[in-house]
Parts: structure tokens; C-alpha cells; sequence
């Protein structure tokens, strides 16, 4: 029987606790030759795609810009149209606001990055709703969390009406007469939903995928609804391999009452590693990365979002607070915010009294890093045991330094996973991320529905 393939994509490092800039290695997330240096390894490692991460605004916390956002956030479409300048293969898939942004701009600004890359565009769709991220927009923090699928739903829809008006051959070459258009090649949008209204001639031609590669990292009821009816790839949170075959099941289960086909949707959790020459060494070399990335102050700074208290009078290697969180936590802003935090305190506390537990020591549990820790052979293997057995398509994989942090797993684990012949040798055949991901191919100006009848 033929073993099913393991896809790989690289998340470049980010502003979170995961990256450890204080290691020696560490380089800038500004400077372009990080973003070289990090783009060139992922495609000699024959990784899918690319992933950067977004954020719309520097995250605070007691007032003061949180240390970890010092470094700023760059522009991720300006990045990748400079990565996709000095690559060749591997996929672009940036993170982009459903909220923030309109459908006709953001569609034009993937259209053509798909065409400059030849086909390699990605757009992990990701809803924001809070006041907070909103002040740096012109509508402010309009919109109800209830919304922000709906909302999400109807941009993604808009911006495949774009995108489908242009027919595949709509550009005609002609020694003679140069370029031009073929008769009723090209098609107006017109569309009146409840948050856009668009009309008129998209005016980017069809790029070579036709349509960016959809992701997308929802994990609530809706978010998954979400993913079954219009993302290819979901960037998800279920690493460990029973909840990742509960989730796969779930998600997949959606798929055929949309007339989509199991293999339309790939999904592909976040996973770290460490690799050792032998399982003890991984595992030391595991518990220094985790207090390494995970210092006294980040521990503190950790647990004061959920007690939305000051608490720098406590020993981070003492224990939890025993006062109770404020009932207004607005300590720190622009992350994801707990929904009942007495209830989050009340369980932390349960498991640092039951592990006895420092509150370094329970961030470190909480927070940990490290997915796959072992040799190279043994994490291959790991990795290969979850798509096997379904409860992955492969992983996300991101390193614990820019852009450094994926160079051993390149060197090491990818060799292996050839070795299994479980993952490429070359990005032959394919030419886009569409092939390269082994998605159904499109058919332009068909509905979601159709693609996927079609594909089937």
C-alpha cells in the first residue's frame, strides 16, 4: 500500500516566547538576510510553504509595549514579494486580517504576488474583532465577535468573485498586434452582502493558481465550520496525536456534506522540536530551551494576563498567587484573551498543587515548546506515525531561533523522512503550492461547491 506523504510548511519566528532572542544565534526580524537566510534552508529542505505570522498592533502589557514586540512586526506581503524574488518553489502563505482589510485591496495584493512567484501565493485568513487591534483602523473596534466568521465568510466569497472574473485565457499574444483581450473574456463582480457591496472588473488577469491557497486556524465550532467550507489547510493547535486524530476526524467529517473531497483539505498543526544524539540528550537539551525561553519575568508577565494584577512582588519559582484574578483584566492587551479567568486560575492551581509546581515551572508546562523531542530517526518516525495514522497531514514546523532555528531539522530529520519515503526528494512535478500541497486542482468561475464536485 502506498504510504500517504508528509507536508511540511516553516513558520518563520515571530514576536512569542517560542523564539529565543537572546541566543547567541539570534538574528533580526527586520534584516533582510534573516528572511533570507530562513527561506533558502526551508526550500532545500523541500518544505511546502513559508508562513508568516501578522500582528496590526505592538501588544501591551502594564502600560508598556510588551519586550517581546520590541523588534516591531514587518509587512507581510512587502516580505514575501521579497522572499518570492530570491526563491524558487516554495509556497508564500502570509498571515492577513478578514477584518482589517477589504476584499477588491487584498485580492489584488495576493493576485499579483501569485503571479510574480508563478503560483506559489497563500493567505491564512484570520478574524479580528477587538477594540484594541481596531483603534489603528479607520472603523475602530466595530465589530461583534459573533460576526467575524460571518464577516470572514462573506471577504473570502467576495474575493473568489474577483478572482473568478478573469477567464484563464482572457490575455490573447499576437505577434502582429502585441497583447489584448479576447472577446467577453472578462466578467464584473457584483456583489451586495450584508458587510460588502462590490462592484465592477477586477483588474488583475488570472494568476496562476487562480486562487491563493486558503488557510486558516480557527479551532471554535465556527471556525471549523469555517475551515470545512472554504480553507485547503488549517494551521491547527492539536499536536499531540490523540487530540490531532479527534480533530482531524472532526474536521474532515465536515467536509463531505459540502461536496468536498478528504484530500481538498490538508491540516497541518504548529510543532517544535529538539533533537539529541540520543532520547536523554534531546530531553536535557529540551529543558534548557524551555528555561531559556521562559524567563523569571516572562513567567510572571505569563500569569499576571490572567490575574490581571501586578504580581513583580512574587517569586516566579515560588507559588501561584493564592488572591484571587481582578474582575476586569486589562492588564495586557492585543492577545487572546481568556474568557472566564477565575476559572483558568482555579485549574492552573489545581495542577501546579497536584505537580508541585512552581509558577516558572507550570508556565514552563503550559507554555511548552518542544512537540518532538528525540533523535532524528525517532522524530521522523514520530511525524510519519501521525499522518499515517491520521492524525495529521503533516506539521508546521517552527524553530526556537531566527533563522537559525530550522537548520538542524533541514540537516537531520528531513533526510530521514526521504529515507521512510514518506516526503519528497525534489518539487518536481509540481509547479505551484496548489500542486506542491497535492490540492485538487481549480476550475475558474466555479462556486466552492462545484471545485470540489469537480475534483471528486
Amino acid at each position: 500500500m502506498t504510504k500517504r506523504q508528509v507536508h511540511l510548511a516553516a513558520h518563520i519566528p515571530g514576536v512569542n516566547n517560542t523564539t529565543i532572542w537572546s541566543a547567541p544565534d539570534a538574528g533580526s526580524q527586520i534584516d533582510f538576510e534573516s528572511f533570507e537566510h530562513f527561506s533558502a534552508n526551508a526550500e532545500k529542505g523541500f518544505f511546502d510553504y513559508l508562513f508568516l505570522a501578522e500582528g496590526l498592533r505592538l501588544r501591551e502589557h502594564k502600560g508598556r509595549i510588551h519586550d517581546l514586540d520590541v523588534v516591531g512586526r514587518p509587512n507581510t506581503l512587502a516580505v514575501l514579494t521579497a522572499i518570492a524574488a530570491i526563491t524558487e518553489h516554495i509556497g508564500l502563505v502570509g498571515t492577513l486580517s478578514a477584518t482589517f482589510n477589504e476584499p477588491e485591496e487584498l485580492a489584488r495584493q495576493l493576485a499579483t504576488l501569485d503571479h510574480l512567484s508563478g503560483g506559489r501565493a497563500g493567505w491564512n485568513v484570520v478574524t479580528s474583532s477587538d477594540e484594541f487591534h481596531g483603534a489603528n483602523f479607520r472603523r475602530g473596534g466595530f465589530l461583534e465577535h459573533s460576526q467575524r466568521y460571518e464577516r470572514a465568510a462573506e471577504f473570502v466569497t467576495t474575493a473568489k468573485e474577483l478572482w473568478n472574473g478573469w477567464a484563464a485565457d482572457a490575455i490573447v499574444a499576437d505577434k502582429a498586434t502585441g497583447r489584448f483581450l479576447a472577446p467577453d473574456s472578462v466578467h464584473p463582480t457584483s456583489h451586495h452582502g450584508d458587510h460588502f457591496d462590490v462592484e465592477g472588473f477586477f483588474d488583475v488577469p488570472a494568476s496562476p493558481q487562480r486562487h491563493p491557497v486558503i488557510v486558516q486556524a480557527g479551532d471554535s465550532s465556527d471556525g471549523r465550520d469555517f475551515a470545512a467550507a472554504h480553507a485547503e489547510v488549517i494551521f491547527s493547535r492539536h499536536g499531540e496525536f490523540a487530540e490531532g486524530q479527534a480533530f482531524y476526524a472532526d474536521v474532515k467529517g465536515r467536509l463531505a456534506d459540502r461536496g468536498r473531497s478528504e484530500d481538498s483539505l490538508k491540516i497541518l498543526p504548529g510543532a517544535t522540536f529538539v533533537i539529541g544524539d540520543s532520547d536523554e540528550d534531546a530531553r536535557q537539551t529540551a529543558r534548557e530551551t524551555s528555561l531559556a525561553q521562559v524567563s523569571p519575568q516572562t513567567a510572571i508577565a505569563f500569569v499576571e494576563q490572567i490575574w490581571g494584577r501586578d504580581l513583580s512582588a512574587y517569586d516566579a519559582d515560588g507559588p501561584l498567587p493564592d488572591i484571587e484574578p481582578a474582575t476586569d483584566v486589562t492588564l495586557s492587551r492585543g492577545r487572546v484573551r481568556h474568557e472566564n479567568p477565575a476559572a483558568v486560575a482555579k485549574a492552573w492551581r489545581e495542577r501546579a498543587e497536584a505537580d508541585h509546581l512552581s509558577i516558572r515551572e507550570l508556565v514552563v508546562a503550559l507554555s511548552g515548546r518542544q512537540s518532538f523531542i528525540g533523535t532524528a530517526s525517532g522524530i521522523a518516525a514520530d511525524i510519519d506515525r501521525h499522518v499515517q495514522e491520521r492524525a495529521s497531514d503533516g506539521f508546521v514546523i517552527v524553530g526556537a531561533t531566527n533563522p537559525h532555528g530550522l537548520d538542524e531539522f533541514v540537516e537531520k530529520v528531513v533526510p530521514e523522512l526521504q529515507e521512510r519515503g514518506v516526503y519528497r526528494t525534489s518539487y518536481e512535478p509540481g509547479a505551484t503550492l496548489r500542486e506542491n500541497l497535492e490540492l485538487p486542482p481549480l476550475v475558474a468561475g466555479a462556486t466552492s461547491l462545484q471545485q470540489h464536485e469537480v475534483a471528486r
